[in-house]
């Protein structure tokens, strides 16, 4: 009996083992398809090209850094938050260079709007056009319109290749662009008054949010200090009185007191957030 026992406790821990190894199989797949697969896509768009996998393992190296340096600042409990935050920090990176590669890209399209409408009125065609935007402006903006050119040359049409780098670039302004372009090649219509008149457009849009960014960087700023106070005073007293701070860095009380702390500031910098970010 007592062997008859044992081995159904043996069978329900390896089927419990089994389903455990299931879940984590499948949340490893699908946090490789959500996450890694689609930051080695927008890395490739910014023509850094890395493998998901080696993704993954800059993730890790990331995490176990953190935690390791919380670890030795600190304890195991900042050691952990810090493992999660350096799993974080690598798609928060890419997500940065990609908003940033954005905006690299905005900026110079409003000469590259005023070039292609000279162009036009000088009677060259759409791909003619793009191609001199290619070879004159700089970089990021210049490598989209040359790609633009090279799907033309391998026999893409124009408007799938217009709409390849929208999706590309992911800017509204371009989105814009693409859309008038081809419903002006459907329909007809003045080209270049087409696009000095967008290009008049994202100029003004461009001076109210380099308004409503000045207006809103004390905010921000404010959002920061007031984050960052707790953390600050925190390490002034346990540098100043180690006695003091131990025993809440040492019991449960403490752990739940810290991890109370860094809820409430995550959402306070996430409401500050949330009102100052004004989108036009």
């Amino acid at each position: 009996m007592l062997g008859l026992v044992i081995l159904l406790v043996f069978a329900a821990v390896f089927l419990l083992a089994l389903i455990i190894m299931s879940v984590i199989s499948r949340g490893i797949e699908q946090y490789e398809e959500r996450f890694l697969t689609r930051s080695a896509r927008d890395l490739g768009e910014m023509f850094y090209f890395i493998d998901p996998r080696q993704l993954l393992i800059l993730d890790v190296a990331c995490a176990v850094a953190f935690g390791l340096l919380g670890y030795a600042a600190a304890n195991i409990l900042v050691g952990v938050i810090m493992a999660g935050v350096g799993g974080l920090f690598p798609f928060y990176g890419i997500r940065y260079l990609r908003e940033k590669r954005v905006r690299k890209r905005e900026e110079p399209l409003v000469a590259a709007l005023t070039q292609r409408s000279a162009a036009f009125k000088a009677g060259l065609t759409l791909p003619q056009a793009a191609e001199n935007v290619a070879k004159e402006a700089s970089p990021p903006l210049g490598q989209e319109f040359g790609l633009f050119i090279k799907e033309l040359k391998l026999g893409v049409q124009v408007e799938e290749a217009l709409n390849n780098m929208a999706v590309r670039v992911g800017s509204e302004d371009l989105h814009l662009v693409v859309v008038s372009t081809n419903v002006a090649r459907k329909l007809g219509g003045n080209m270049a008054e087409m696009f000095d008149i967008i290009s008049q457009t994202i100029r003004e849009r461009f001076r109210l949010e380099g308004r409503i960014r000045s207006l809103t960087a004390q905010g921000k700023l404010q959002g920061w200090v007031v984050g960052a106070m707790p953390l600050i005073l925190g390490l002034v007293l346990n540098y100043m009185r180690p006695d003091l701070m131990q025993p809440m860095l040492q019991s449960r009380f403490g752990y739940g007191l810290i991890i109370a702390i860094i809820i409430m500031e995550a959402i306070g910098i996430w409401m500050i957030r949330r009102i100052v970010n004004i989108d036009v």
